[in-house]
């Protein structure tokens, strides 16, 4: 069996544009049947929309990126497609993307931007935690055994509180020798 016969038996793969779907893939059989030129499908081919992994390659980013900046609305879905590979049973779905989208994405430095937002947002992320646990432990240390947090990253505890477990005890007698000029 050839190569091109080996490529017509199993799922359409074009290096170009990836998986190709079954309507997708007979849409460019039929053009090819009709004698129509390579650079009209080429022109076709840049209209499929871009798959995930495709999306990866051309904005270089990673999986766990284009997980968070699609649940978050940053990176638009054109919609879903549902595939079942050969010689697999269950049917897997997966987002594709526009690629005039993905274009302009790219043709305006928006991964960068995106990037530095989710530093940012990290970074917050951080200092509200370490900030919730020395309450947590300030608390601790006077005595109160309750979380200082509710699981939102809200503080629960009360001004005098974290006065009376951060305030600084002594001073008055280190005030006295002089030695706070």
């Amino acid at each position: 069996m050839s190569n091109q016969a080996a490529s017509a038996a199993s799922p359409s793969r074009v290096t170009t544009t990836g998986w190709l779907l079954s309507g997708q893939r007979a849409t460019i059989s039929n053009k090819l049947r009709n004698n129509q030129s390579f650079s009209d499908l080429l022109q076709h081919c840049e209209t499929l929309p871009v798959i995930p992994r495709e999306i990866e390659d051309i904005l270089t980013i990673k999986t766990s990126e284009r997980h968070r900046w699609l649940s978050d609305g940053r990176l638009p879905s054109a919609g879903t497609r549902n595939v079942r590979l050969n010689g697999r049973a269950r049917r897997i779905t997966f987002h594709v993307f526009d690629p005039k989208v993905v274009e302009d994405i790219l043709d305006r430095g928006l991964v960068e931007d995106w990037r530095e937002e989710d530093a940012i947002s990290k970074a917050e992320n951080r200092r509200k935690a370490a900030y919730a646990a020395k309450l947590t432990r300030s608390l601790k240390a006077l005595g109160k055994a309750e979380k200082a947090w509710d699981g939102a990253g809200n503080i629960r505890a009360d001004e005098k509180a974290h006065e009376q477990a951060t305030a600084l005890r002594g001073w008055a007698e280190f005030d006295i020798d002089g030695l706070l000029r």
